[in-house]
């Protein structure tokens, strides 16, 4: 069986996140979200900031190796940046050809370097000549900013660029997360490169994972939005078979539910705490009636005590 990767994911899964999702098992790997950089020179705090496993090996409290993700459009400056993190021992660095926001496309940044594959292998090989042979460089990319006429140059130009491995979001920018993943696009970029390429998009259950794995080619797979909003996916496959019993895994999940919500609290300002749960749980409404009855008591409160009374009644857990 090949790897299953927790994808990095901008807003959504975060350290906290990370750590409870590769618990539950069944991840090889893991990104970080996204350390931006711009003209300015990067404190090594930023990316302990984002990354706090750094402070750990690189690996959340699981042991699950995370790659620190670097965004930024401008070779020098990744070369820096990349330079700065490798003085913290990441277990890898990513690079992002992928992100869609407009706040960051509108700088030239994520998916709009799709446009300029030169300048995308110039980027990866500052970033490779930067920083130790043993950490490696990888890449994440979608298939166009808006059409897929530069994909296979997109892929070409990052294996040029030295990266050790390419994921592979099977749709364009203008697509953004609507299905479907085009997958058989990933196919095409595996047999055009010789590095070994991972697939992602649309992967939300056990049967999404081995069509997936069939159509593409691809032994590895990364998750996203799956993963978060069924934690035990990536533990599933790799039990490979069962009855899917969302009774019992609710009952796990309770009290890392409310294990999240306590280190929410710690975290996060008081009146951006509850946001941060309703996130979690609209998610997990895809695949358990509990969440979905918990977010409808929790969807209107705004205030921290009133989270925690509705959360303690619904997980039962005070």
């Amino acid at each position: 069986m090949g790897k299953v990767i927790l994808a990095p994911m901008e807003g959504l899964a975060d350290s906290l996140l990370r750590d409870l999702l590769t618990r539950l098992g069944g991840y090889d790997g893991a990104v970080s979200e996204f350390v931006r950089v711009t003209g300015t020179r990067l404190p090594l705090r930023t990316f302990r900031r984002v990354c706090p496993e750094l402070l750990d090996g690189s690996r959340t409290p699981a042991g699950t190796p995370v790659f620190v993700q670097l965004l930024g459009s401008h070779p020098e400056r990744m070369a820096e940046s990349a330079a700065r993190l490798a003085e913290l021992g990441p277990s890898g660095i990513d690079l992002n050809f992928g992100c869609p926001a407009p706040t960051v496309n509108r700088h030239g940044g994520g998916a709009m370097l799709l446009e300029d594959p030169a300048l995308m292998a110039r980027i990866a090989a500052a970033v490779r000549g930067a920083v130790p042979r043993g950490i490696p460089v990888t890449a994440k990319m979608r298939l166009g900013v808006s059409n897929t006429k530069k994909t296979l140059a997109c892929a070409a130009a990052l294996e040029s660029g030295g990266i050790a491995s390419l994921v592979v979001h099977a749709r364009t920018k203008e697509q953004g997360y609507r299905p479907p993943a085009h997958w058989e696009w990933i196919a095409r970029v595996r047999e055009s490169v010789s590095v070994p390429v991972v697939a992602n998009g649309e992967v939300w259950s056990e049967s999404d994972y081995r069509r997936c794995r069939e159509l593409t080619g691809c032994s590895d797979v990364m998750i996203g939005r799956g993963a978060v909003a069924d934690p035990f996916l990536a533990r599933r496959i790799r039990a490979a078979g069962g009855a899917v019993d969302r009774d019992a895994e609710w009952r796990e999940l309770a009290p890392l539910l409310d294990e999240f919500w306590q280190r929410v609290k710690q975290c996060v300002v008081a009146r951006h705490a509850p946001g941060r749960l309703k996130l979690w749980l609209n998610s997990l409404r895809r695949c358990y009636p509990q969440a979905e009855a918990l977010y409808g008591r929790v969807r209107s409160l705004t205030s921290v005590a009133d989270v925690d009374a509705a959360l303690a009644v619904a997980t039962g857990l005070m």
